[in-house]
């Protein structure tokens, strides 16, 4: 009986640094498990691209000459559903964060993480888990810390559906998406995520993902 191998993951590289696209091609199209179908060095590029190949995932920077990655994220998102997006870029800021996952974007990884990392993060993000990079969730959970409240597991205190609705957002999804997938009204997810914050103790979708994010990691 004849086994055929997986598909490989087919990822599209969307960087303006043409170095940084070669040396990331070289580096996954070395793993039999990765495939880069294309590449693409703009927010225009990349939404071409993207209609063009339909990548199973899009590796994207934030900073390109055109736009920011997140306006290609939304777009290419908007476009194709069923695509997963991971930003990969240089700067670690709550902010960001919290733009990245209002676009919708899969995963946040800082381009310090090694080879090894960055592959298992690809094939996380294309089997349907959302990633962190852990400095990242560091930082934002610093600054739920300094803001006066511990960052200790208090999603204990999360009802099954608060729990539900976080990890909806956490995973990038919309208030509507949410709202779609769980059968409720979009201001019943506004109220949900209200309830979630103020458990929370905190502020920002961000700031609430990396709570869930840390909690996620300790269990695994």
């Amino acid at each position: 009986m004849n086994m055929s191998s997986p598909a490989p993951i087919r990822i599209l590289l969307v960087d303006d640094s043409e170095v940084v696209r070669l040396g990331l091609r070289a580096l996954l199209d070395a793993d039999d498990g990765l495939h880069v179908m294309a590449e693409a060095d703009g927010v225009a590029a990349a939404v071409r691209a993207a209609e063009q190949h339909r990548p199973d995932v899009v590796l994207l920077d934030i900073r390109l000459p055109d736009g920011s990655g997140f306006e290609a994220c939304r777009q290419i998102l908007r476009r194709l559903p069923e695509t997963r997006v991971l930003i990969l870029t240089s700067v670690v800021d709550e902010t960001l964060v919290d733009e990245a996952i209002r676009a919708g974007a899969h995963g946040y990884l800082l381009k310090e993480i090694n080879g090894r990392g960055l592959v298992q993060a690809l094939r996380d993000v294309a089997a349907g888990k959302s990633i962190l990079d852990p400095a990242v969730t560091a930082r934002v959970l610093q600054l739920v810390k300094t803001g006066g409240h511990a960052a200790g597991n208090t999603l204990t205190l999360l009802s099954p559906q608060e729990k539900r609705v976080l990890a909806l957002i956490a995973s990038g999804h919309t208030n509507k998406e949410v709202a779609a997938e769980m059968g409720l009204a979009e201001k019943t997810v506004k109220n949900y995520l209200s309830t979630v914050f103020e458990k929370l103790h905190v502020s920002r979708r961000s700031q609430a993902a990396a709570l869930y994010a840390q909690e996620m990691n300790r269990r695994v």
